[in-house]
């Protein structure tokens, strides 16, 4: 009976995983791509999974999922809007440290978390981003690393988990 299940939960990870949406990408600048990013929990491990970010009126956004392991039923997935204006993203090309604020929208249940971010660029066009926000009474911290990809169409993986983080 576990190897059914477990063959179950295989089967539909994958299938979730190849279902892909096209980005829209009327953006005025580059693609930010920010790499995965994990954060440990007392009794879990939290991986921070974003898809390609387009800007679009001082906005860059896209897809994100929060994967909970091994509690896969706290996965939450959703939109990401980071607002990153001429100046900040001026000071972050001359390499200058830059704190900005964005929102995550749940696709399950609608909640609105506000994001806090801090920029720490290592070049013209990489560095890396400490990300934080609140989620069921825990502090999500995540610290990925982030690169400019050119204006070429993207995708993302579809944002497909059934199950949110609830803020409790």
């Amino acid at each position: 009976m576990s190897k059914s299940i477990l063959c179950l939960l295989l089967l539909t990870s994958t299938w979730s995983a190849t279902r892909a949406v096209a980005a829209t990408n009327n953006s005025a600048g580059p693609v930010l791509i920010l790499e995965n990013s994990t954060m440990p929990l007392p009794t879990a491990k939290a991986t921070l999974i974003v898809g390609p970010l387009t800007r679009t009126n001082d906005l860059y956004v896209g897809d994100f999922k929060v994967k909970i392991f091994p509690y896969f039923f706290k996965n939450d997935w959703g939109r990401l809007a980071i607002n990153v204006p001429d100046q900040a993203l001026a000071a972050m090309n001359q390499g200058q440290p830059v704190a900005i604020t964005g929102t995550s929208t749940s696709s399950k249940s609608g909640i609105v978390r506000h994001v806090e971010i801090m920029a720490m660029p290592k070049g013209h066009d990489h560095g890396t981003v400490k990300l934080w926000f609140m989620a069921g009474g825990q502090k999500m911290i995540f610290n990925p690393a982030y690169h400019y990809a050119g204006k070429a169409e993207t995708t993302a993986l579809a944002p497909t988990s059934p199950v949110s983080i609830s803020q409790r």
